[in-house]
C-alpha cells in the first residue's frame, strides 16, 4: 500500500487496497479523549495526528462527524468563532491495529471575535502546528462556494515556515454547480502547487451527500500506524 496516499498509487489496486485500508480505519471505534486551551496542557502524543484547521464555520467539526460516521462526535456549533480548544480524538487503539488522532482546532478568520480572545486561540493554534512532533498533517479547509481568503493565504504561508505538510479540502461542495466546482479544485490545487509544504491531491468533500468523504478516509490511513501492543 503507497505510504503517500491517492496520490502515489500507481494503479487502481492500489488506489482499491487504499480504500479499503480507509473503510477499515474509520470503522473502528473512534472517541474523544481530551481538550486543551493552552499549549501546557496538551496531551502527551500517543499515535500520529491530522490537523484540521480552516476559517471559523468552514464545517471541520462536520467533516470529522462524516469521516467517523458520528453525528455527534464533533460539536457543530452555529456560531462561528465559538470553539476556542484543540479537541482531540482516537480512532482505533487496540493492540496491533491502526490508531490515528484526530485534532479539531479553533477556526481562524471570525472577524467579530474580541481581538484579544482572538490573540489566544489563534495564538494557540498557531504555537501547535508549529511545535507538535506527532503531527503529520494539517487538512486546510476551505469552502468551496467562496474565494480563497487573505487569512486561508496567510496560514499557507505560516506552514510553508513551519514546514508541516498540509494537504488542502474543500467543503460544503454539494452546494458547487459541477464547471463552479472545477474551477475551484484547479484554484485549490494551483494554490498547493505554489507552496513548498502543499500535497497535491486537492479533495472536494461534502459531509450531508459523502462526496469525497471514501478518499479522504483512504488518505488519512495511509498516516495511521500500529498501536503498541
Amino acid at each position: 500500500m503507497p505510504a503517500g496516499g491517492l496520490a502515489e498509487a500507481r494503479d487502481e489496486a492500489e488506489r482499491a487496497a487504499l480504500v479499503e485500508a480507509g473503510r477499515r480505519l474509520f470503522a473502528r471505534p473512534c472517541r474523544f479523549f481530551f481538550a486543551a486551551q493552552r499549549l501546557d496542557q496538551l496531551p502527551p502524543p500517543r499515535a500520529p495526528e491530522v490537523a484540521f484547521c480552516g476559517r471559523s464555520n468552514v464545517g471541520k467539526s462536520s467533516l470529522v462527524n462524516a469521516l467517523t460516521g458520528r453525528k455527534t462526535l464533533a460539536r457543530v456549533s452555529g456560531t462561528p468563532g465559538r470553539t476556542r480548544q484543540l479537541n482531540f480524538f482516537e480512532i482505533g487503539g487496540a493492540p496491533g491495529e491502526q490508531r490515528l488522532v484526530l485534532v479539531d482546532m479553533p477556526g481562524y478568520g471570525y472577524a467579530q471575535a474580541p481581538k484579544d480572545l482572538k490573540a489566544d486561540w489563534q495564538g494557540l493554534m498557531f504555537d501547535f502546528l508549529r511545535g507538535r512532533p506527532s503531527l503529520r498533517r494539517v487538512l486546510l479547509l476551505l469552502d468551496a462556494r467562496i474565494e480563497t481568503k487573505p487569512s486561508d493565504r496567510a496560514v499557507m504561508e505560516l506552514l510553508d515556515k513551519a514546514a508541516v505538510a498540509f494537504q488542502i479540502v474543500l467543503t460544503k461542495a454539494d452546494a458547487v454547480r459541477p464547471p463552479a466546482l472545477a474551477r475551484r479544485l484547479r484554484e485549490a490545487e494551483g494554490l498547493a502547487r505554489a507552496h513548498t509544504a502543499g500535497h497535491p491531491l486537492v479533495v472536494a468533500t461534502s459531509s450531508r451527500t459523502g462526496l469525497g468523504i471514501e478518499a479522504l478516509r483512504a488518505e488519512l490511513a495511509a498516516l495511521a500506524a500500529p498501536a503498541e501492543d
